[in-house]
C-alpha cells in the first residue's frame, strides 16, 4: 500500500532498522507526550501513565523490525499505546475513564484540540457556573460511554487523527469509526441538551 502523503519518520525509522538506537531515542523525545497525553485519556490512575507509556515504546522497538510503514509511524505507535493502555487496565481490572480535561485538551501544547467549551474573560459569575455545570455533564457522558466510543471521540476531537488513521489504530472500518463517533456525539449532546435549553431559556 503506498500512502499519499510520505511519512515525515520514514527516514529515522529505517534507520532504526539498521540498528540505529540514536535514531529511535529521537522518536521517542518526539512523541513521548503526545503518547503520554493519549494514554492519560484512557486512565484513571496518572501514576500509571509513565509505566505504560515506557510499554509502549518498548514494544515499538521491538516490533519496529516488522513496520512495513503501510501507515503512518505515528498511527503504528498510537495502535501500540491504546493496545498497550487497555491491557494494563485490564491486568489491573480498573475501567478506562476520560476526564473532562482531556476532552477540553487544556495541555497548551495539544495542537489538534478543536474545542471552545471553556469560560472566556470578562464572563459573568452565573456564565461560570453554568460553565461548571456542562463540565461536569461532559465529564459523565463520557464516563458512561464504551471502550470503543471514548477511544474512537478521543482519537478524532484531541489527538486529530482522521477517520483513516482511527480505523488503522482501532482495526476496524471506517463506517464502524464513523458510527461510533457519531454515536459518542449523540451521547454527549443527549446529556447536554437539558442545560443549554435551559440556558436558551434565560435561566442564567
Amino acid at each position: 500500500m503506498t500512502m499519499l502523503n510520505p511519512d515525515p519518520d520514514a527516514a529515522l525509522v529505517e534507520r532504526v532498522k539498521q540498528g540505529d538506537v540514536r535514531a529511535f531515542e529521537m522518536l521517542v523525545v518526539k512523541y513521548q507526550r503526545r503518547i503520554e497525553r493519549l494514554i492519560g485519556r484512557m486512565v484513571r490512575d496518572v501514576d500509571l501513565v509513565a509505566d505504560i507509556a515506557q510499554e509502549t515504546f518498548i514494544r515499538a522497538y521491538r516490533a519496529l523490525p516488522q513496520f512495513r510503514a503501510e501507515s503512518a509511524f505515528y498511527t503504528w505507535l498510537y495502535r501500540i499505546a491504546v493496545n498497550t493502555a487497555k491491557k494494563a487496565l485490564v491486568d489491573m481490572k480498573r475501567d478506562p475513564v476520560m476526564t473532562y480535561t482531556s476532552i477540553q485538551g487544556n495541555d497548551d501544547e495539544d495542537e489538534t484540540y478543536r474545542g471552545g467549551m471553556e469560560p472566556t474573560d470578562g464572563e459573568t459569575p452565573e456564565a461560570l457556573l453554568a460553565s461548571k455545570e456542562i463540565a461536569a455533564t461532559v465529564n459523565a457522558a463520557i464516563a458512561a460511554l464504551s471502550e470503543d466510543l471514548r477511544q474512537a471521540i478521543t482519537l478524532r476531537e484531541i489527538e486529530g487523527l482522521s477517520y483513516e488513521e482511527i480505523s488503522d489504530v482501532m482495526n476496524c472500518p471506517i463506517g464502524t469509526v464513523r458510527s461510533r463517533i457519531f454515536r459518542a456525539r449523540e451521547a454527549i449532546a443527549e446529556r447536554l441538551r437539558p442545560l443549554l435549553d435551559t440556558r436558551d431559556g434565560n435561566r442564567w
